[in-house]
Parts: C-alpha cells; sequence; structure tokens
C-alpha cells in the first residue's frame, strides 16, 4: 500500500530532535577542528608534519569503522524498531572517551590520544545515524529540508557557545596566563601544559549528557519491534536485499556514490583546516577559537538562509551551490601562506601589527574561511534532507545507515591522502590540495542526479 502521510509530532519533539544537534556539535567545532585537533598537532607531536599525519590517520580509522559498521546498526535499527536505546549507548562511549583526553599532555602517547579521539567520532556518527533516521517521522515530507536546516543551525549555534566560553574562560596564553577578557584561566588551567585545550574533552562530554536529555524526553520514538537476536539476523538478511535494492534505484544509488565523494572532502576539509592554518601561521588557541567562533557566526546566517531556500529551490540546489563555494574556499587557502595569497599572484607584504591576525595573509585565509563557514553547514544539512525526502519512513533507518555508510565509505581516503602527500612532500599545503578533488567529483556527479534521488516504491 501507498505511504501513510506523516502526522507532525508535538512542538516540543521536534525542539528535542533539533536540541541533539545543539549537543553534539561541540565535539566537531571544539575537538575535531578547531582547539583540541590544532594543539594536538601543533602541541603535542614531535613536529606540525607528524602531528597532521597522525590526525589524519586517526579520522581515517574511526571513517573505515564507520562506514562497515552503519549500514549493519541502521539495518538492526529497524527492526528492534527505537533509536534512543543505541543512541544511550554510544552515548556512553562518546562520553566516556572524551573525558579521557583529558590526560593528552604534551608529550603522551600519541597511539592513546588518537585512540580516544577515534572512539568518540565512531560513537558520535553512529548516535547522527540512529538520530537521523527518527526525522522522516516527525514532521512531513514538505517540511524536512526547513527542520533538518534549523537543527543544523542550532548545532552551530550551540558550538559557537562552546567555543566561546572555551576562549574566554579557559583558553590563556602561554606567555601572560591570561585568557582573552584578561581572566586566569577557570579551574587554575595551565596553559604552559597543554590544560585548557585538554579541558575541552571533559566540557563537550558534559554538554553532550545535559543536551541530549531533551530528545530522550520529548521526541517520539519507532514502535518496539523484535527482540535483539531476530533483529540482528532480520537486519542482516534485509541489509543484503537492500543493497541489491539500491541497484535498482538508481538514483539513490547515484546520490549516494556523490555524496560518498564530495562528503569524505567535506570531513577533511572541517577535521584539518583550523589545524593547517595553526601550523602555517602559528595561531594561538584563542586566535583559532576566535576563527572558529567567526565560522560558525556564518555558519548560523548560512544555514537560516538554506533552511528558506531549501524550501523554495530544492534540497539538491543547496547542496550544489555549497559545493562550488566549499571548492573555491579550499583553493583559496592552500594558495594563502605568509605574504601572499591566491599562489602568489597577489602579494601581500606588511609586518605583523602584533595583534590578532597581524598580517595581510591572515586576513585572507579569513576572508576563505568564511566561505567554508557559509557553506559548510548547508551541505550536510539539505544532503541530510535530500535523503529523507527520498525514502519512506518505514525504510528510514537502514537507508540512513546507507546514507552513513556513503558519507563514511571512503572517509578514510581523504585524511589518507591529505597525510600521506603531506608526509611524501613535506608540504602540508599539497596534502590539503587533494580535498579539491572530492569535491569537485562529487558535483560532477551530483549534476546528473535526479531530485528526489528516487520515488520511494509502494509499501
Amino acid at each position: 500500500m501507498a505511504e501513510v502521510a506523516v502526522q507532525r509530532a508535538p512542538e516540543r519533539g521536534i525542539w528535542g530532535w533539533m536540541l541533539f544537534d545543539w549537543a553534539a556539535q561541540p565535539f566537531f567545532t571544539v575537538i575535531t577542528t578547531f582547539i583540541f585537533g590544532p594543539y594536538f598537532v601543533s602541541r603535542m607531536a614531535s613536529d606540525p608534519e607528524t602531528g597532521q599525519a597522525a590526525w589524519g590517520y586517526g579520522i581515517a580509522a574511526a571513517g573505515f569503522a564507520i562506514a562497515i559498521l552503519s549500514p549493519v546498526l541502521g539495518s538492526i535499527a529497524d527492526q528492534t524498531g527505537p533509536r534512543k536505546p543505541w543512541i544511550a549507548l554510544f552515548a556512553a562511549i562518546k562520553i566516556t572517551s572524551l573525558c579521557l583526553l583529558w590526560f593528552a599532555a604534551p608529550g603522551s602517547n600519541l597511539f592513546l590520544v588518537v585512540l580516544f579521539f577515534s572512539l568518540a567520532s565512531v560513537a558520535a556518527e553512529f548516535s547522527t545515524v540512529f538520530n537521523d533516521s527518527m526525522m522522516p517521522r516527525l514532521v512531513p515530507k514538505s517540511e524536512i529540508g526547513r527542520i533538518s536546516n534549523m537543527a543544523w543551525g542550532l548545532g552551530y549555534l550551540g558550538g559557537m557557545i562552546a567555543l566561546i566560553f572555551v576562549v574566554a574562560f579557559m583558553a590563556g596564553s602561554p606567555e601572560t596566563g591570561k585568557t582573552i577578557v584578561g581572566l586566569d584561566p577557570i579551574l587554575r588551567l595551565d596553559p604552559k601544559l597543554g590544560e585548557d585545550a585538554r579541558a575541552t574533552g571533559p566540557l563537550s562530554a558534559a554538554w553532550y549528557f545535559l543536551f541530549i536529555l531533551p530528545m530522550f524526553f520529548f521526541t517520539p520514538d519507532a514502535a518496539k519491534g523484535i527482540p535483539l537476536g531476530p533483529a540482528v539476523r532480520e537486519g542482516l538478511s534485509e541489509l543484503k536485499s537492500t543493497l541489491g535494492e539500491i541497484r535498482q534505484r538508481s538514483g539513490i544509488f547515484r546520490f549516494l556514490v556523490a555524496r560518498m565523494i564530495y562528503q569524505d572532502g567535506v570531513n577533511a576539509l572541517l577535521a584539518l583546516g583550523g589545524a593547517f592554518a595553526a601550523a602555517m601561521f602559528h595561531w594561538s588557541i584563542t586566535e583559532i577559537g576566535l576563527f572558529g567562533i567567526i565560522l560558525n557566526v556564518v555558519a548560523i546566517v548560512g544555514c537560516l538562509v538554506a533552511a528558506r531556500l531549501d524550501v523554495a529551490l530544492g534540497s539538491k540546489t543547496i547542496v550544489m551551490i555549497s559545493l562550488v563555494l566549499l571548492g573555491i574556499a579550499t583553493i583559496g587557502i592552500v594558495s594563502t601562506g605568509p605574504g601572499y595569497t591566491l599562489f602568489g599572484a597577489w602579494i601581500m607584504p606588511g609586518a605583523d601589527s602584533g595583534g590578532l591576525f597581524g598580517t595581510p595573509a591572515e586576513k585572507a585565509y579569513i576572508f576563505f574561511g568564511l566561505l567554508i563557514g557559509l557553506a559548510f553547514g548547508p551541505v550536510q544539512a539539505s544532503s541530510r534532507s535530500y535523503m529523507a525526502r527520498s525514502v519512506t519512513a518505514a525504510e528510514s533507518g537502514r537507508y540512513f545507515g546507507i546514507y552513513a555508510l556513503a558519507g563514511r565509505a571512503t572517509s578514510f581516503a581523504a585524511p589518507f591522502m591529505v597525510a600521506t602527500i603531506t608526509l611524501a612532500s613535506g608540504s602540508s599545503r599539497l596534502g590539503m590540495a587533494a580535498i579539491v578533488l572530492f569535491l569537485g567529483v562529487g558535483l560532477a556527479i551530483l549534476i546528473r542526479t535526479p531530485y528526489p534521488a528516487d520515488n520511494p516504491p509502494a509499501e
């Protein structure tokens, strides 16, 4: 029979679902991109090249685990029914791993720190799979693009607030020991020992725990299905049939291949962009944090604008525009170095003013960063709504598992390529340039993909 129209969930249930992004985003903003990641690359490792390679390999390892297990778990979840128990399980893993990052002092074992980070990354992604698969049951398809972009924008707002807190009250200057607002770091954190960056692990864990609670309390979940044992057998069997089915649903297959490629580039850009800038311009945690705040302000605006445009223009158009902006931005940042931009075509002389972002080249880098901020929220939020509009609520778990697979199946490839080219050439710039290839190829495939990607089969 035809798919039953989805009744809109209560408002508090929708807000509970959207707050998941608010809860989850500080991990990506504070840990992966702007504070802990750059600290790991520039201060924990013996040199920035070794640090970038180790961080890149850690991201690649997490991506490989996510690619293997996400579709399996999504199919099993469709059989067991409720998503919240799975989210709770992976929340426990994520929170524990983040707390252990406190022990990442300079000179510590890099392998253990990367292991904790990778476990947190895997748990974060699995939780997102189950949260995303709840979306088709909450609102009619006409509203999916709007709430997806609003939730992503809400996430960036949460990430920005967490980042502002870190910069204002935790991140002290190694020279003066004071934060940017002239205060001593809270809890007597010693910036010389990296305690300001290390404390972001427990901070992100506490934030996540607190703000996922509304989703557990208020958001409607799927009805209970079969017990776990039979669900595993049925889920694996259904996954096999789903993989065969996708080949018949050519539009969805093409969309997933496109996303597999371009999301790999997006992930690498988000994970490594802050560390790249920190190593090139020798930015302090304060400068990196301010750069992140600027990007998050722009990202919120981008998501709010995309929430309206997604309804008017469609998710596919928003994703394509975002990929073009990200490609331009990536070329811009890898073409910028001390004293120049655009590969030296624009020489930017001028002594360091001594203030924040004191050279013209740093300001050029920030300009290209603004393009990233404008696009990286909509490219992910509208990709999510693109998928949700192309499947039924009943098949959402297994297809969002495949969607996560598409976002991670080769997610080790871009960080691996960046890390390997960096080590082989001794140039972080050449390594980062590989990201443009992933964005461009993904865009080329997406252009010929229908929207919605498929008309869901009758149920």
